[in-house]
């Protein structure tokens, strides 16, 4: 899997909430806000770069989620867990942002990759 490009998700927490972003268009599904690692760049600054571009929000991209996902034969994600730092998210290129707690999560529909990393983040979201 060494020639797929790295995707970040970001799962920012705050006050036993994740922020979760709806794409538009056809593909409309919830997902992680993230984006591409560029060369050279690491996967926690990769996340807090696209999370300024995507949501206007600084964070601070702390453990990962443990697992990779791939999508089709080109991409991998991976997810991590994050602390809003600065800012409110504000809609740059997303349909929808919402602040969810573990109930809500199985009302979502997700994106067919993001959908692996939900048990992880439902622990954490409730287990403090």
């Amino acid at each position: 899997m060494g020639d797929r490009q790295v995707v970040i998700g970001v799962a920012v927490l705050r006050a036993g909430q994740v922020l979760v972003a709806r794409r538009g268009g056809a593909d409309g599904g919830w997902e992680f806000p993230g984006g591409k690692v560029e060369p050279g760049e690491t996967d926690e600054a990769a996340g807090e770069r696209e999370l300024v571009e995507e949501l206007g929000v600084h964070v601070s991209v702390g453990k990962s989620f443990g697992l990779e996902e791939p999508i089709g034969d080109r991409y991998l994600l991976r997810v991590y867990f994050a602390e809003l730092v600065a800012g409110e998210p504000v809609l740059h290129e997303h349909a929808e942002i919402r602040w969810v707690g573990p109930a809500e999560l199985d009302e979502l529909d997700w994106l067919a990759p993001d959908r692996p990393f939900l048990p992880v983040l439902r622990e954490q979201l409730t287990s403090g």
